[in-house]
C-alpha cells in the first residue's frame, strides 16, 4: 500500500551505484561513498544500494551491511536508501534485517536463488519478507519470478510491499497486473527494471509505468537526466535523437558480453575518471575494443546532451569529467 513514507519519496530518476572494489579485490568504501555522494549531487531521487548493478550476488553479510551504511550516511537524508535483498527466504530476510539496522529506507527483493517457484510459493517469500522489518518493499519482477495479475493483488494487500519492479517485460502482462490491482482500488507503485530502461522508456510511460532506473545514471548523469526530463516533459524529438543517438547502440554493446548489464556499467564509471576496480568473478571484465566502443558511445551522448542545451554537473574537482578518461 502506497500510503507510506517511502513510496511518496521515489519521485524522480532512480539511481543503482555500483559497488566498489580495489585492486586485491576488497571492498573500496572510500571510491564507493564518492559514487554515491556524486550520484546524489547529481540529482537522483533515491539511491538502491547493493542491487543488481551493486553485484548483490557477491558480497559477504559484512560488506553488504557496510555498503548499506555507507550509502545512507551519503544519502544523509536527502533521499531515501533502498537495499537489494534476495536468495532463498531464510537469508533474504537475514540481509533485510542487516538492511534495516544499517539504516535503510526500503528493500528491493530481488528473485529467489535458483529454483522456480510458483504462485503461492512466490506470495508466500514476498509476504514473510514483508512481515520481517519495518521496511518497506519492492517487488522485483523477472526470470523465475514472474507474477500473475492475481498474485500481484494479493502482494497488494500486504502491509509493505508498496512497489513492482518490471524487468520481464511483457507489456502486455503489465497492463494486466496495473489493471487488475487498480480494479480492486488497491496501489503499487510501478517501476520499469529492464536494463537500459530508457529504450522502452516511451512505451512503459504508454501504460503508466513513470519510474524507472537509469543504468546510465551511475556514469553519465547528464545523458540520463537530459533524457529523463524529456520523456517527463513529452519531448519525443530530444527522446528520439537520443536513442537514436547512444542509447540504441548502448544497448546493442550491451547485448555482446553475458554480463554486460553490470561490468559494462562499471567499465563506463571507470572511464569517467573514478576507480571503482572490476567485477568480482562469476562476472568478467568488457573487452578492451568494447570499452574503446563504450568511450566513443558517452563522448556522442554528452556531445547530444550539449547540442539540446543541457546542463553539465561539474565533477569532484570542478571542471568537466572527461568522457574517456583511462580509455586509450
Amino acid at each position: 500500500m502506497t500510503s507510506t513514507p517511502l513510496a511518496g519519496r521515489l519521485d524522480g530518476l532512480l539511481f543503482f551505484p555500483v559497488t566498489a572494489y580495489g585492486p586485491e579485490g576488497g571492498l573500496d568504501l572510500d571510491a564507493f561513498r564518492a559514487h554515491v555522494r556524486a550520484g546524489v549531487e547529481a540529482g537522483a531521487a533515491a539511491v538502491f544500494a547493493c542491487c543488481g548493478t551493486g553485484e548483490f550476488h557477491a558480497l559477504a553479510p559484512d560488506e553488504y551491511r557496510a555498503c548499506v551504511a555507507a550509502a545512507v550516511e551519503e544519502a544523509a537524508g536527502r533521499v531515501p536508501v533502498v537495499a537489494g535483498t534476495g536468495y532463498g527466504t531464510a537469508l533474504a530476510v537475514h540481509y533485510a534485517k542487516l538492511a534495516e539496522e544499517a539504516g535503510a529506507d526500503g528493500l528491493l527483493a530481488l528473485p529467489p536463488y535458483l529454483v522456480v517457484p510458483d504462485q503461492e510459493g512466490l506470495l508466500r517469500h514476498y509476504t514473510a519478507l514483508a512481515a520481517a522489518t519495518a521496511l518497506d518493499v519492492i517487488v522485483y519482477q523477472r526470470d523465475n519470478a514472474v507474477l500473475t495479475p492475481a498474485t500481484a493483488v494479493a502482494l497488494a494487500r500486504v502491509d509493505r510491499i508498496i512497489g513492482l519492479k518490471d524487468g520481464h517485460g511483457d507489456l502486455d502482462l503489465m497492463q494486466r497486473i496495473v489493471s487488475a490491482v487498480r480494479t480492486e482500488g488497491l496501489d503499487l507503485l510501478y517501476f520499469n527494471g529492464l536494463p537500459t530502461a530508457e529504450l522502452t522508456g516511451p512505451a512503459y510511460r504508454g501504460i503508466g509505468v513513470t519510474l524507472y532506473s537509469s543504468a546510465v545514471f551511475c556514469f553519465a548523469p547528464e545523458i540520463a537526466l537530459a533524457f529523463h526530463r524529456a520523456l517527463g516533459r513529452g519531448d519525443d524529438a530530444t527522446v528520439n535523437r537520443l536513442v537514436d543517438g547512444f542509447y540504441r547502440p548502448l544497448v546493442e554493446l550491451r547485448s555482446q558480453g553475458r554480463g554486460y548489464a553490470v561490468s559494462l556499467v562499471k567499465a563506463g564509471v571507470r572511464l569517467r575518471g573514478l576507480d571503482v576496480g572490476e567485477v568480482r568473478p562469476p562476472l568478467s571484465e568488457p573487452t578492451p575494443a568494447h570499452i574503446k566502443e563504450l568511450a566513443g558511445l558517452v563522448e556522442r551522448g554528452l556531445a547530444l546532451v550539449d547540442a539540446d542545451g543541457g546542463t553539465v554537473p561539474p565533477d569532484a574537482d570542478g571542471g568537466r569529467a572527461d568522457a574517456v578518461e583511462g580509455a586509450r
